[in-house]
């Protein structure tokens, strides 16, 4: 895949041309831009999935643990929502993560149906360990991105999960 500028920016002249086949009268930018979000999508798994793997868990295994890294327990459904994946998908995280001894689970004792996860003092020197080689791959990633840059990516993107999300 090679990668050219013109006056908007990168883009990829195969793709470009493909999607402007395929929008005809419509607007092939949208196309060609939902391409290199994915295309972006796809890079930064890659990263993640080799950092995670070098440390034997998968980035949804990864992100759970970060997301329990302050110490407060947090329910299943709770979990769940904030990651936006299905509860059961927590719930095979949380087992993987349980049998590592990085998280251990409770009744929750405000609703018997409930259950809480809680990191263990094994999975908070995990998240130590990983978090400087994390920083380095982010690093690399953005390498060349302002603040400002960062910023609104962040928002463009997010703007796009919540027009996906409006819109189905």
């Amino acid at each position: 895949m090679k990668y050219v500028h013109d006056d908007d920016g990168l883009y990829d002249p195969d793709a470009r041309a493909a999607l402007g086949r395929f929008a005809g009268d419509g607007d092939a930018g949208l196309f060609e831009a939902a391409a290199a979000v994915r295309a972006a999508a796809h890079a930064v798994g890659r990263l993640l999935a080799a950092g995670s793997a070098r440390r034997a868990l998968s980035a949804g295994a990864v992100d759970l643990l970060l997301r329990l890294s302050d110490g407060e327990p947090a329910g299943v459904g709770e979990l769940a929502r904030s990651a936006g994946v299905s509860s059961r998908n927590v719930t095979g995280l949380a087992d993987t993560l349980e049998r590592a001894g990085m998280v251990t689970r409770a009744p929750d004792p405000a609703d018997r149906r409930a259950v809480l996860v809680s990191i263990t003092e094994a999975g908070r020197r995990w998240v130590t360990d990983f978090r400087k080689p994390a920083q380095l791959a982010m690093a690399a990633v953005f390498h060349g991105f302002d603040a400002e840059d960062v910023a609104r990516l962040r928002d463009l993107c997010l703007r796009l999960v919540v027009n996906q999300r409006e819109n189905t």
